[in-house]
């Protein structure tokens, strides 16, 4: 199950690859960062506005349904951190996030790709009833949902 996952990934960034060299030096500069296969480790923070009072049972349902797949793509490698943070203090209502979880990608080709995400869940959780109603409830339970794909700025 795993060689698969990972033959499709070569497989999608084996042609990704081969899109960004026919394309020409010029016109692969202007192609969106997720088409630069060669590219680094690639950032991107996932923040969580969920409604008062609701906090700790979406952190629970995301330890429980949503880390373990995330986990799944570090053991195969497309993903080379996941972390998750809460702010120390609240902030103005427009500002409050509660939850911001890192997932640091092996590459910004990898962020894009359709994940294997169904597949593991399947996989992890034979009950997909069950697991579909506690993953429809995290969601039901959020205000908001931003990701922010950032870059390191290098200081002198």
């Amino acid at each position: 199950m795993k060689s698969k996952r990972i033959t499709s990934i070569a497989l999608a960034l084996l042609t990704s690859l081969a899109v960004v060299m026919q394309s020409g030096g010029a016109a692969a500069a202007q192609q969106p960062p997720a088409m630069a296969a060669a590219e680094g480790p690639y950032t991107v923070e996932y923040y969580y506005k969920v409604k008062w009072g609701y906090a700790d049972e979406w952190l629970r349902l995301f330890k429980k349904n949503h880390l373990p797949i995330l986990m799944e793509g570090v053991k195969a490698g497309a993903l080379l951190r996941v972390s998750a943070d809460a702010p120390r203090l609240h902030a103005t209502e427009d500002g409050r996030w509660d939850y911001r979880v890192t997932i640091v990608y092996r590459n910004a080709l990898i962020a894009s790709l359709p994940g294997g995400s169904n597949e593991t869940a399947r996989r992890l959780f034979p009950d997909q009833e069950t697991f579909q109603k506690e993953e429809q409830r995290r969601f039901e339970i959020l205000l908001g949902h931003w990701d922010v794909p950032i870059v390191e700025v290098k200081m002198p």
